[in-house]
């Protein structure tokens, strides 16, 4: 009997084993087959013609092609509920999933950011997604070159918008108000979606209310005064259902008295009011708070603890009613399992016009602020010990299971969060954006979210100096230097940490100042100056002094400070006083990072068996933290050093390893 492993043939038996020695193996996790696009709501009528455009599309896709139909029309019209009905009638034809992304949630002061999207699709496809923004785009490409899915991107305003999220292959379903007649160079079929006729309208009215209800003049009148948007009828028409002794001609009449009636503009929008206020001002008085919560919340997501923190009495049973009469939708996510609801723009609209002159409003909308930056301060708390310049926040709301919970709601919050910090500053509420700011570092620096990491610390710089709080103040350029740093933007990096340390005079929290001397090493080892990264790893490392967790992160980064001047053997020490720190503490997010920089220092010696024990060291409890990017860091070095020991077997674990981690999420 013989075996073959690595290519040689050899005698005897072969054991598989998910551990051996201090390198541990995982079994591939199955490739995630996400299923997004929402269910319809209800009945369907009248729109066979972009089935079949759709229908036509999906046939290039199986040929091994990439198809694309794009739907525009008024908001309200439909679009999203025909491509629901689609998905749901051939969801088996979409064999590796189906993937949404509203670019309304991602789209601030009239840009998308591309990249980040990206990378929900690529997470949800389970793939980590490149932490350099550009390489998102050719990875999407290649993670998507064999499979068969449907992307609906929704709320497009743009053509370059769809181009740069086209997958090598797959059906792309577009929808949006503005035409967008460019795609069809991209080989898109664009059509138009209009209202509904008179007699589809009411065709789908009656399939509610049923034979005996309203005549078909009542009916007809109804579909007219809502536009034939379905967005309106679905809304009128639920109320009429739970209210049976509610006489359609009456609801046509209270339509009809509404000063301005229902005036069909243009192809950018409709106004609805009349539609809505009827339907607002039969909701019940929990209802009508939620609704005008709708209308204040400066973010596109609602949750049934966000409303009770904000007033809302039995949130539940007002969310539960307005989901019942179509006002809002439930948003699906894989990774957090709060719930959370999104209203339909034009609903947001009509809300933020019933409470636009609400003399409550900065009251109601301070009250979101405060959860916001309360629930961001206990996600931030649950993540480990760090230097926090504001009070513990918090009181009164749900904490979070684990710091992996904590850092998937914020996820999950990232576009009401970026929202929430830019209506803060408008309103010039300074404390509360330097704060929340400060909160959401363990977010924007373990997702990598650059935009809206630098645009929310633009404000929390301003808002800390406003505050007259010179350690915030040094805290939010930090913060924001190291944003420029990742992106190896080191002279955008260095002005904030130059314009910072004009502020050090007056700062009070010294380990604020060892903050800034760590960003500055970083920017040192950057630029190739490793002894002056080992002066200021040195400075900061005084300045924690007293800190535990500060004082193992300042010898972590001086260890490699060491080991680039040429000093393994001192780093090693560093590195041993460290660990002892970090086991006395529990801190184990360090004891996961100590190995792989004494991995180096062994290396950088020439012991390359203790190279290898501590990569491994730093490979096992990575996977066991499920810190993926860490993980795919030690296995790196363990292949530079299987080829260093002409080890080929330690070489192809460790990349069968990095091959599997390209398939996990992060």
């Amino acid at each position: 009997m013989t075996n073959t492993v690595s290519g040689a043939t050899v005698g005897g038996h072969v054991v598989q084993a998910d551990s051996i020695g201090s390198v541990h193996f995982h079994q591939p996790e199955p490739v995630p087959r996400p299923r997004q696009v929402r269910a319809p709501h209800g009945p369907f009528v009248n729109r066979e013609p972009e089935l079949a455009a759709l229908t036509g599309a999906l046939g290039r896709m199986e040929a091994g092609g990439l198809g694309i139909v794009v739907f525009t029309g008024l908001g309200g019209v439909g679009k999203t509920e025909l491509i629901a009905k689609f998905t749901e009638e051939h969801r088996a034809r979409f064999p590796d999933g189906d993937l949404y992304a509203d670019l309304l949630a991602y789209r601030h002061q009239g840009g998308v950011d591309l990249p980040e999207l990206l990378a929900g699709f690529l997470r949800a496809l389970g793939s980590e997604p490149p932490a350099v923004e550009a390489e998102r785009f050719t990875e999407f490409r290649t993670v998507t070159a064999e499979r068969r899915c449907l992307f609906f991107l929704d709320n497009v305003e743009h053509a370059a918008e769809v181009r740069a999220l086209l997958p090598s292959s797959g059906l792309v379903v577009v929808a949006g108000r503005r035409r967008l007649p460019a795609l069809r160079v991209d080989g898109a079929e664009v059509r138009q979606l209009g209202p509904l006729s008179g007699t589809a309208g009411t065709e789908l009215v009656r399939r509610w209310l049923g034979a005996g209800r309203g005549t078909e003049a009542e009916l007809a009148a109804l579909v007219e005064e809502c536009g034939g948007l379905p967005l309106a009828l679905n809304a009128v028409g639920s109320q009429l259902l739970d209210r049976e002794h509610l006489p359609v001609g009456r609801v046509v009449a209270e339509l009809r008295d509404r000063e301005g009636g229902l005036a069909m503009l243009d192809d950018e929008g409709t106004d609805l009011g009349p539609t809505y206020d009827a339907v607002y001002e039969r909701l019940s008085p929990q209802g009508r708070a939620l609704y005008r919560l709708i209308g204040v919340h400066p973010g596109p997501f609602l949750s049934a603890e966000l409303a009770r923190a904000a007033g809302v009495e039995e949130a539940a049973k007002a969310l539960t009613e307005l989901r019942a009469v179509h006002l809002v939708d439930e948003v699906l996510d894989a990774d957090d399992s709060e719930e959370r609801f999104r209203a339909h723009d034009v609903v947001r609209r009509h809300a933020y016009g019933r409470t636009r002159e609400l003399p409550g409003r900065a009251e109601l909308l301070a009250r979101v602020v405060a959860y916001y930056r309360g629930r961001s301060s206990l996600a931030d708390r649950a993540m480990g010990s760090r230097l926090r310049l504001q009070e513990a926040g918090g009181e009164g709301l749900s904490g979070f299971a684990s710091g992996a919970a904590a850092l998937e709601w914020l996820h999950a919050e990232r576009a009401n969060l970026r929202a929430v910090v830019e209506a803060a500053a408008e309103q010039r509420w300074h404390g509360e954006v330097w704060r929340l700011c400060e909160s959401l570092w363990p977010l924007y620096h373990g997702r990598k979210l650059y935009q809206d990491w630098i645009a929310t610390h633009r404000l929390g710089v301003e808002s800390a100096q406003w505050d007259n709080q010179p350690d915030a103040v040094v805290r939010m350029r930090n913060q924001l230097a190291r944003a420029h740093y990742e992106r190896k933007e080191y002279g955008p990096a260095a002005e904030q940490l130059a314009l910072a340390a004009a502020q050090l005079p007056l700062v009070a929290e010294r380990r604020v100042v060892g903050v800034l001397l760590e960003t500055d090493g970083l920017l040192c080892l950057a630029d190739g100056r490793p002894g002056e990264a080992v002066d200021r790893f040195t400075r900061a490392l005084a300045e924690n002094r007293g800190d535990d967790h500060g004082e193992i992160v300042q010898s972590y980064n001086l260890a490699q400070a060491l080991i680039a001047d040429g000093r393994p053997e001192q780093a090693l020490t560093v590195l041993a006083e460290a660990a002892a720190r970090a086991e006395a503490t529990a801190d184990h997010d360090m004891l996961m990072k100590l190995p792989l920089v004494r991995a180096r220092a062994h290396r950088a010696l020439g012991r390359l068996d203790l190279a290898v024990a501590a990569a491994g060291d730093c490979a096992r409890r990575a996977g066991e933290r499920k810190q993926h990017p860490k993980e795919a860091q030690a296995h790196t070095l363990l292949v530079a050093l299987a080829e260093e020991l002409d080890d080929p077997e330690l070489a192809e674990r460790s990349r069968a390893r990095l091959r599997e981690l390209r398939e996990l999420r992060p």
